[in-house]
């Protein structure tokens, strides 16, 4: 591996790496749901994300190419007859991230695709967010997503949240190779055809994981969802390389063969900011002046707000995302198309890793969309998502440290995230083992008719969310030595997830150098824009 000094001529000619100097701007930092301006110490590689790729010209076009020249089957205006059961299924709200424009590419999709159904004489027609056990969207919300014209017409009847534990409302289907119980939504289990409409924002996404695991319930999860396979998954955004992905294959092999499933993929780019916010694209050499302006303009703004404001008017800035490809067919050639452009958006040479990394932590994860993020779900960013965003190694050593940027402030959502409050102060004060809060709660959560009720007939994720959050870390905790929040407001919620804490960023740096050593190399990931490191030892 070559030594990191020697990394800024290997890199002068790439847009995406930064070695700092002495008299190098500060970088920005996301801070929850502010900003921190820090400098860096000298030598400290930047890895930036890629320019966005540009968006395909006519999004309406790219759609009806991809559906009459499907991957491995046939367009679908020969797949629709009249009379027939179609169930069409959407990606929830835990995509993309911040939620894109108006309209939404979901949107996009159905009203061609309810068209061409109208045109094929199909009227038995049911739209289901496949949000498996994850929090039900509002109504609001689901206007949001697919317009007011198809909403109209399909809600609330025929356009609604996948319900994990309706007694009547799930069907097994089979058994995988590996004796895997597949069960799915039966309406789409039962139905002639099922189209599922899916936006991928990173490798992980799609494929078969979309129906499997998004049209599932608690047992079906339970394959996947645990401990030991999240353990053993090398990176979750390589698909080769991760055991939760080789289970959700074998299910979905069980899926392709029983019933007939049509998947429309999309890939998205980077562009995450633009208008009062597009300097966030930017490296802080490019700043101008207007930027630095807007920058500190916003963060004094923020330093004034209340928390609850400060999330509001982050989640009212929708993402400028374009839509990079669309393909459809069957799943894994589908896919296949759809991996390769991710790689080509998302995928960031990089030579060689480093004993300490830093992450900015954002303020919205997968599951806090429209609310809090929570300490579990900043644990599950630092080791779950910003950890595994890789190809091949991670860019962090085995033992080093990775450092996030977060208050960490002790604060839940008891509307989307009731279990997940009994889960930290109940459960991590007596362990932090997955394996152990597996085997001996994980059920109890399960099964607990508060829990479940709330799921059902509120807008909370299901009693067993805490627990797939805190294996979702997993991985990390095994490969890295010590995590270090710099900026955390409390020292008791670091100390439940088995954290450091540090006051300022530069403390937590020194703390980091003194257990790596002084010579310890430095990264710091540059995010959000998404990207995902491509580490070549």
């Amino acid at each position: 591996m070559r030594p990191l000094k020697t990394l800024k001529k290997l890199y002068d000619e790439e847009s995406h790496i930064v070695i700092t100097e002495k008299g190098s701007p500060p970088r920005v930092l996301f801070y929850g749901e502010d900003f921190l301006l820090e400098d860096l110490p000298v030598g400290t590689r930047v890895v930036f994300p890629r320019p966005p790729l540009e968006g395909v010209p006519n999004l309406k076009a790219a759609i009806r190419y991809a559906i009459n020249h499907p991957e491995g089957m046939d367009p679908l205006h020969a797949l629709l007859k009249p009379g027939m059961k179609l169930t069409i299924a959407v990606d929830d709200i835990s995509l993309p991230l911040p939620p894109m424009r108006t309209p939404d590419v979901r949107q996009t999709i159905l009203e061609i695709v309810l068209e061409l159904a109208a045109d094929s004489g199909v009227d038995d027609i049911h739209i289901i967010i496949a949000n498996a056990l994850h929090r039900r969207m509002t109504e609001g919300e689901m206007k949001r997503m697919v317009g007011e014209k198809v909403f109209d017409a399909f809600y609330p009847d025929r356009y609604y949240n996948h319900d994990a534990e309706d007694p009547d409302g799930m069907l097994e289907i089979g058994k995988s190779s590996a004796n895997e119980p597949v069960v799915i939504n039966r309406r789409a289990a039962e139905s002639d055809l099922l189209i599922y409409v899916n936006i991928n924002l990173v490798p992980m996404d799609g494929g078969h994981k979309s129906v499997g695991t998004g049209l599932t319930n608690y047992r079906g999860l339970n394959a996947h969802h645990n401990a030991q396979t999240i353990r053993d998954s090398k990176s979750y955004m390589e698909p080769k390389h991760s055991a939760l992905h080789a289970s959700t294959t074998r299910i979905g092999h069980v899926i392709d063969e029983k019933m007939k499933v049509f998947h429309i993929e999309t890939a998205l780019n980077n562009r995450m900011f633009d208008g009062p916010t597009d300097f966030l694209m930017k490296k802080e050499e490019d700043f101008t002046e207007v930027d630095r302006l807007k920058f500190h303009a916003m963060k004094y703004s923020l330093t004034k707000l209340p928390r609850p404001m400060k999330r509001k008017l982050f989640f009212s800035i929708p993402a400028a995302y374009d839509v990079i490809g669309v393909h459809a067919g069957a799943t894994e050639p589908c896919h296949e198309k759809i991996l390769d452009l991710c790689w080509k958006q998302y995928s960031v040479p990089v030579e060689g890793q480093s004993d300490i990394v830093i992450f900015g932590m954002p303020y919205v994860s997968p599951y806090n969309v429209n609310s809090i993020l929570n300490p579990l779900l900043v644990q599950v960013m630092a080791l779950g998502y910003l950890y595994n965003l890789n190809r091949g190694v991670p860019i962090v050593k085995k033992g080093g440290v990775i450092i996030v940027t977060h208050p960490l402030y002790d604060e839940f959502d008891p509307e989307h995230h009731p279990s997940y409050i009994e889960f930290f102060n109940r459960l991590l004060p007596e362990t932090r083992d997955a394996h152990k809060l597996q085997h001996k709660y994980e059920r109890e959560f399960a099964t607990n008719p508060s829990y479940v009720h709330l799921y059902r007939k509120g807008n909370a994720y299901h009693g067993a969310h805490p627990f797939f959050m805190w294996y979702w870390g997993e991985n990390g905790r095994q490969h890295v030595g010590k995590v270090i929040c710099a900026g955390a407001e409390n020292n008791h919620v670091p100390a439940l997830l088995g954290w450091d804490r540090t006051d300022t960023l530069s403390e937590a740096i020194e703390e980091a150098r003194g257990f790596m050593g002084r010579s310890a190399s430095i990264s710091m990931v540059h995010m959000p824009p998404i990207m995902q490191t491509d580490v070549r030892l």
